[in-house]
């Protein structure tokens, strides 16, 4: 059942982070604004720059009892996992078990029909960069009634296959061509947890556990698979099911399998920021594939995009938004300065203000 809330500007408090914000002053301060401009329950930071830390947060994991957020906080970072899918497919193309130009038929066959329109050979490359062309499944009509309507607290713990999923996608025309343009579809990221499967011969999330989250000590990260329930701690999540509705609603509980491969992860600020600084610092992937994943040229790359800010930093990294949580981690290319914000909503908008705060002092 959900709860319905009231997010009001005016119960805004904020916790200390040990040690005070130092150079981090500005972040705070963008921080207590976004929460108190967007009507929104809390958000929570962590930093991770050079060999030093920090971390902070700002407002409420409960809207009932008025219980303050933590910075230790568990929460759904949504698309955020696409990273962490494209660097294991990244890590079997090193490995010399796949790579980016073969065929989704190859390793998939039957699973992605041709549509009698466009060419039929669509690439590992062209799922990780979203420029496969393909229709993205949570876009399709009765998808959004699920999602995206009120009609969600009737369906939000229904699991969903991949294959479900997919089928759901090639049910509609493809957007373009194959490699023609670039329209993000959380169809492609579905279709390289499947492939990390078909290589492996096992489960796109005991992969990502078995090569990433365990060796970096990601304690506070998961796949949960089809559980609705939350790691403690956590705050609630309050969804408006993305202009479904106009009154926040208690979305803490759902099952992620719709977002699988695409969006499923749960993790904290901390395990985020020792993600990226290992990503970017070369302990998951080597040179070639880093290449690949980061080009040279600038974004967006494989599994990871860039946002140029005010002052000129160009930062890589994902966000991701799924009911109740919203989440924007990025990093400057050299690793040694990685940011993590997430707040318990998913009406967000002006998160930029925490990056130029953090990124342009």
């Amino acid at each position: 059942m959900a709860v319905v809330v009231a997010v009001t500007a005016g119960t805004v408090t904020a916790a200390s982070a040990a040690g005070g914000d130092g150079r981090h002053g500005a972040t705070r301060a963008a921080m207590a604004e976004l929460v108190r401009d967007e009507g929104l329950p809390g958000t929570i930071a962590g930093v991770r720059e050079g060999d030093g830390g920090w971390s902070a947060a700002v407002g409420v994991a409960d809207t009932s009892t008025g219980r303050a957020r933590s910075a230790r906080e568990r929460f759904r970072i949504g698309s955020v996992t696409k990273t962490f899918t494209a660097t294991v497919v990244l890590q079997l193309q090193a490995e010399g078990r796949l790579d980016l130009d073969d065929t989704v038929e190859e390793w998939l066959p039957g699973v992605v029909p041709p549509d009698g329109t466009h060419s039929p050979v669509i690439t590992v490359r062209q799922i990780l960069g979203h420029r496969s062309g393909l229709f993205s499944y949570d876009e399709d009509p009765l998808m959004i009634e699920r999602l995206a309507s009120p009609a969600f607290l009737a369906h939000r713990y229904d699991t969903y296959r991949p294959e479900d999923l997919v089928r759901i996608a090639v049910s509609h025309p493809r957007l373009f061509e194959p490699g023609e343009r670039l329209s993000y579809s959380n169809t492609n990221y579905i279709l390289a947890g499947m492939i990390i499967e078909k290589v492996t011969g096992r489960p796109y999330a005991r992969e990502i556990e078995r090569r990433i989250v365990r060796p970096l000590g990601l304690s506070g990260t998961s796949l949960p698979g089809t559980s609705a329930a939350m790691p403690r701690p956590h705050a609630l999540g309050y969804s408006t099911l993305f202009g479904g509705t106009t009154t926040p609603l208690e979305t803490t509980e759902l099952n992620p399998s719709w977002g699988g491969a695409a969006g499923e992860m749960i993790s904290t600020t901390a395990d985020l920021t020792r993600f990226y600084s290992a990503l970017m610092r070369g302990r998951l992937l080597p040179r070639a594939e880093m290449a690949e994943m980061v080009p040279a040229t600038g974004g967006p790359g494989l599994g990871i995009g860039t946002a140029k800010l005010s002052c000129g930093v160009t930062l890589w990294g994902h966000d991701g938004g799924i009911h109740g949580s919203s989440t924007v981690a990025l990093t400057t290319r050299d690793g040694r300065h990685v940011a993590a914000f997430h707040t318990n909503a998913d009406w967000v908008v002006g998160e930029r203000r925490l990056l130029e705060a953090e990124f342009c002092r």
